[in-house]
């Protein structure tokens, strides 16, 4: 018989110690007084070892071995795989009992983008998935996700999934672990900026390994990780340690003006918060100030001010002279179109046609 296949057997029984114990001495004919007598242990700690109320210690097993005859090592090998079995047998309530929880994940897109194995039985899924989280049980998803304190900006007709926006942040944290990053340089990170700004008229397959490898050697990891359903997020920003800044993407942006305002938002949050901020763009901003500062800051490093200003005083909005004035800053002009639709100075139906729009290649 194959030694593997009998070292995995699990029996659907569990006998304790104090079982065996009592079985010992019916075989002997000894009573517990007997044998507290012999051991030098009290007559209700026996009774409790015999009803399983009182584990097996290594000291009362040595007291039995002499009493007994019986090796120490045999009594504690017993509890040890009686405890085992105890643990397993509530593990196994506690994860039929999960199982709700596990419905109100994406585990369907999960399998398919092979962040998890696809398992048949629903309780191994379930293992599978809280080894996708790094958590040993719905508990810790509790405290680690749902209560997170995020802001964040969201079409509220859509319907939001707090589960499926935690496999989108967890995936980020995992793709962000595997990236290489220098340890965080304010300065570089804010030349790393000024050097992005001009490949904003490149396309993703051009500026997205740029930005990746321009933020990393300022300890800033940028990860992209397409939406899941029910979850309407455009990025995110936080500290993954001390030293390593992340700022996740979505891709949900279907225009130049919408991905490079979002980019430069979050790396307004580098930058003007705190590294215990976690700001999620998506569903509704807890922190409206700091939303407002993140705004600003994406404004102003995108087209400064100054020179948007100048422009209105001096120009029409013709598509011609915003194409003029979009070369004259180095920026791309769908840029320039989406902040004047912003700021209602331009119809939201004029310029689109100026906008890049982006073909998202995802796994």
């Amino acid at each position: 018989m194959d030694k593997k296949k009998i070292n995995e057997y699990q029996p659907d029984y569990i006998v304790s110690p104090g079982e065996v114990l009592e079985f010992e001495l019916d075989m002997r004919g000894m009573k517990q007084q007997e044998l507290a007598k012999r051991t030098g242990l009290t007559p209700k700690h026996i009774g409790a070892l015999v009803n399983s109320k009182s584990a097996i210690t290594p000291e009362t097993a040595i007291k039995l071995e002499r009493a007994i005859g019986m090796p120490a090592q045999f009594w504690m090998n017993l509890e040890i795989r009686y405890q085992e079995l105890l643990a397993r047998a509530a593990e196994e309530k506690k994860l039929t009992k999960d199982l709700v929880w596990l419905k109100r994940l994406p585990v369907n897109v999960m399998t398919q983008k092979a962040w998890v194995e696809k398992c048949k039985s629903p309780k191994d899924q379930l293992i599978k998935v809280l080894q996708f989280f790094g958590i040993a049980s719905v508990e810790q998803w509790d405290d680690m996700w749902e209560n997170l304190q995020v802001a964040y900006r969201q079409h509220s007709r859509q319907e939001i999934s707090a589960e499926a926006v935690s496999v989108w942040l967890r995936r980020g944290e995992i793709e962000a672990a595997a990236m290489t990053c220098a340890p965080f340089d304010r300065s570089r990170f804010r030349q790393a900026l000024d050097e992005i700004r001009p490949l904003t008229g490149a396309n993703p397959e051009v500026f997205i390994p740029k930005i990746q490898a321009l933020c990393a050697q300022a300890g800033v990891a940028v990860v992209f990780v397409a939406s899941l359903p029910k979850t309407a997020v455009s990025g995110a920003t936080r500290w993954v340690s001390p030293s390593k800044a992340l700022i996740q993407l979505s891709l949900r942006y279907k225009t130049d003006d919408h991905f490079w305002f979002t980019f430069f938002h979050e790396a307004g949050h580098i930058l003007l918060h705190g590294k215990k901020d976690f700001f999620l763009e998506g569903i509704n901003g807890l922190d409206s100030d700091k939303e407002m500062e993140a705004n600003e800051f994406a404004e102003n490093e995108l087209i400064p001010k100054k020179s948007l200003n100048a422009f209105l005083q001096e120009h029409r909005l013709t598509k011609e002279n915003i194409k003029k004035f979009a070369q004259t800053i180095n920026i791309a002009p769908g840029i320039v179109v989406g902040q004047l639709q912003h700021k209602a100075m331009l119809p939201m139906s004029h310029g689109n046609d100026l906008k890049q729009r982006f073909h998202w290649v995802t796994a």
